[in-house]
C-alpha cells in the first residue's frame, strides 16, 4: 500500500493558467473576427467595421465574435444574395470553422507560455 499524500496547487500557477487561458481565447477570437472581416460582404464597409469580440469568464473564459448592423444576419444567411469576388454569405461561420486548428494553436501558445 503506498504512502498517502496531499496535493497543494501552486495559486500562482493556478491565477497564471486562468489568465492565460482568458488571453488566449480572447486572441482567438479576434484571429476569428479577422478572418471574418476578409469574407463580409462589402458595399461601404460598414458591415465589415462593425464587428467586435467579447470575452467574459474566469473559471472557463467565452468569447464572442458579432457584426453589429441592421442587415448583418440577412447578409450572413441569405444565400441567394451576390457578393464581390472573396466575399460571401455565412462570413462568420466560414471563419468559425476554417480556423479551429488556429484557435487551438493561439490558446495552446498562450498557457504554454504561462507553464
Amino acid at each position: 500500500m503506498g504512502k498517502p499524500w496531499k496535493y497543494k496547487p501552486n495559486k500562482n500557477v493556478i491565477t497564471g493558467v486562468k489568465k492565460a487561458s482568458t488571453r488566449g481565447v480572447s486572441l482567438a477570437a479576434e484571429h476569428i473576427l479577422g478572418v471574418a472581416r476578409s469574407r463580409a460582404p462589402i458595399e461601404e464597409h460598414i458591415l465589415e467595421e462593425s464587428g467586435f469580440t467579447s470575452t467574459e469568464g474566469t473559471h472557463i473564459p467565452r468569447s464572442a465574435v458579432s457584426f453589429d448592423t441592421p442587415y448583418a444576419v440577412k447578409q450572413h444567411e441569405d444565400m441567394t444574395l451576390r457578393h464581390d469576388a472573396g466575399r460571401s454569405a455565412k462570413y462568420l461561420e466560414s471563419a468559425f470553422n476554417s480556423e479551429q486548428d488556429a484557435v487551438k494553436q493561439i490558446i495552446a501558445k498562450e498557457l504554454r507560455g504561462e507553464l
